[in-house]
């Protein structure tokens, strides 16, 4: 019976099962959960003050529509015009919105990674450290999402954009609406795009990982992520797709203790059924407490929710490494200098390949 493989991190240094890379995403966020929830903390906060700052330039440049649309006489309507204006004046605080989540969700798809090379050792980790490794890496991990949305995505972004027009312009030339074929050919064009579309993103997942753990670029991360996964495609979307599901359910159960203490403390406020005077005190009390309760629970299971899906793919992309290129040697020696070369590794035979970076 061989011996047992060496662990001085998260996870033993040899090939991993399935429960063995879920329980080492666990291990990462328990052991490290400060300087994560750190990190992650200020990437949301960052964002949410981007957004809030492009949303109240918007409102004191747009008083004037505002009274244009709402504040109208009785019995009159808005101006078609008026409420194209006022809707194209929150366009930009909209892109600034999504500039803010695809930026924010990239330096944690650098994060986690990031984390999970000193975890797999055991390494100490502190904020500040985990926040320069992740910015370092930002514009790498950022052009592997980018081009792996551009690639998987933009089948079905030219299925839209050519029928999109052709239902419009069939609308407005015979009055009668745009003919159902349109709309068949929309749907079952979307469902032939989306088996593509998840082969896609699926040989491209671990993309990040490799960006951030061998310092490559953007085209070069997705080259070396296909190499990956080919010959493992449907374990890395089995778990990739559990991870998920268990960051949803983790995810759920928080919230749910928090939206219980949130009704407790609106319903007893709420006004009674026939009273002709109700006192809007306790009523807006309850409401600001329902709010606050499920802010604090939305922060708390969005932190879980998007960390720990990043974490199981950085566990997949060093398990897939030490599967093909024998990576559990060289960890094991960096972990234990001491210890015979090719010690423990677990992997299959060859040279142990660069120590991840």
């Amino acid at each position: 019976m061989p011996p047992p493989a060496p662990q001085p991190g998260v996870i033993p240094l040899r090939p991993l099962g399935t429960g063995e890379v879920l329980n080492g995403a666990f291990g990462v966020f328990r052991r490290y959960w400060k300087p994560l929830i750190g990190v992650m903390a200020a990437v949301q906060g960052i964002g949410i003050l981007l957004v809030a700052a492009a949303l109240a330039i918007t409102f004191a440049a747009v008083q004037d529509r505002f009274s244009a649309v709402f504040d109208l006489p009785p019995g009159q309507s808005p101006e078609g015009s008026d409420v194209a204006d006022l809707f194209l004046s929150f366009v930009p605080a909209g892109v600034v919105a999504l500039v803010a989540i695809t930026v924010g969700a990239a330096m944690i798809g650098a994060v986690c990674p990031a984390l999970v090379q000193e975890a797999v050792l055991g390494r100490p980790v502190t904020f500040g450290s985990l926040w320069r490794r992740g910015r370092s890496r930002l514009p790498a991990v950022l052009g592997t999402v980018l081009l792996t949305a551009l690639i998987a995505g933009g089948p079905v972004v030219l299925l839209y954009a050519i029928c999109v027009p052709l239902i419009v312009m069939s609308a407005d030339l015979d009055g009668s609406g745009p003919p159902a074929g349109l709309f068949a050919l929309l749907l079952l064009g979307s469902f032939l795009c989306l088996p593509f579309s998840v082969w896609l993103m699926t040989r491209f997942g671990l993309a990040p990982a490799a960006a951030v753990c061998e310092g490559l670029g953007p085209v070069a991360a997705l080259r070396r992520s296909s190499h990956l996964v080919r010959d493992g495609w449907w374990r890395v979307l089995g778990i990739s797709v559990l991870g998920h599901l268990v960051a949803g359910a983790v995810g759920y159960a928080i919230q749910t203790p928090f939206g219980l203490v949130g009704m407790f403390s609106l319903f007893p406020n709420l006004p009674e059924p026939g009273d002709p005077a109700p006192d809007p005190g306790p009523l807006i009390s309850g409401f600001l407490v329902y709010a606050l309760v499920v802010l604090i629970d939305g922060v708390i299971s969005s932190l879980f929710q998007y960390s720990f899906p990043q974490l199981v793919i950085a566990l997949l992309y060093v398990d897939q490494r030490m599967r093909k290129e024998n990576l559990a040697a060289a960890l094991t020696a960096t972990a234990f200098p001491a210890a015979a070369p090719g010690e423990g590794s677990g992997a299959g035979a060859g040279p142990a390949p660069t120590m991840l970076e």
